[in-house]
């Protein structure tokens, strides 16, 4: 009784502007046999839910409140989306008459509308807001647990570096003590060999530019003070000898 009472309030309603409902799926309206697209409203009412789909312009909208907006419905999906709203209970009236001009209509007859996404029911959008709102409070959480561990992997961080630091500075130390070892030897090796390469000359008389000569090509291949001060300690006793032969001579 509440339909046909609902029906009838809304039927006396639309008479004011000269309207007129019939019932889409009545014997009366299939023998008319007139496809739905040549029509401009439909009235759908299920139990106290009522809304409609309207023609705006050259395209139909379905202007279902329990949407988040208008959705757009083709001329080859208009006579599927009726039947199905019947196989789910609805029930269709068709408006007949000439409609009253609104904006919407008057704006649409001049462009087209493309939608890219289809509107949401209204809980549904409620729903996937919770769950959006649930998975940002878990992510939140997740971050904040975090950030304890991403400060110790920072520390961690910076002790592998001072480490890696440090055990490059042990091994430039260690680098440096074997070139100080390796040269120290080298010199060491270079003053033996000087040694053993300065001829004897113990029957030998040499000039006093011979003997200055001498020393100064010993001292440039002399590397170190020690080995400088042995070179002149011996290029003196030679000096010395050979001042006594040259006396012994005389």
């Amino acid at each position: 009784m509440e339909a046909i009472f609902h029906e009838k309030v809304i039927s006396n309603a639309l008479k004011v502007w000269g309207l007129e409902l019939i019932l889409f799926n009545s014997p009366e309206y299939q023998r008319l046999r007139i496809d739905p697209i040549n029509e401009r409203s439909f009235i759908c009412n299920y139990k106290e839910h009522w809304f409609t789909v309207r023609k705006l312009g050259k395209q139909w909208f379905n202007l279902n409140s329990l949407l988040t907006g208008p959705e757009l419905i083709s001329d080859t999906y208009l006579a599927l989306f009726l039947a199905q709203l019947q196989q789910e209970g609805y029930s269709i009236f068709v408006v007949k008459g000439d409609l009253p001009d609104c904006e919407a209509d008057q704006l649409l007859q001049m462009i087209r509308v493309q939608q890219m996404h289809r509107p949401k029911l209204i809980g549904e959008e409620l729903a996937q807001l919770k769950e959006q709102r649930v998975h940002k409070t878990d992510l939140e959480q997740v971050l904040e647990a975090n950030d304890g561990s991403g400060m110790l992997d920072e520390d961690e961080e910076d002790l592998q570096r001072a480490l890696a630091l440090s055990r490059q500075e042990i091994d430039m130390e260690d680098e440096e003590a074997d070139l100080r070892r390796a040269i120290q030897l080298s010199m060491q090796g270079s003053s033996r060999n000087i040694s053993q390469d300065i001829p004897q000359t113990s029957g030998t008389n040499l000039t006093s530019e011979e003997l200055r000569k001498r020393r100064e090509a010993y001292f440039e291949e002399a590397m170190s003070e020690e080995d400088m001060l042995q070179a002149a300690v011996t290029m003196s006793l030679e000096t010395v000898r050979n001042d006594l032969k040259t006396e012994g001579k005389k």
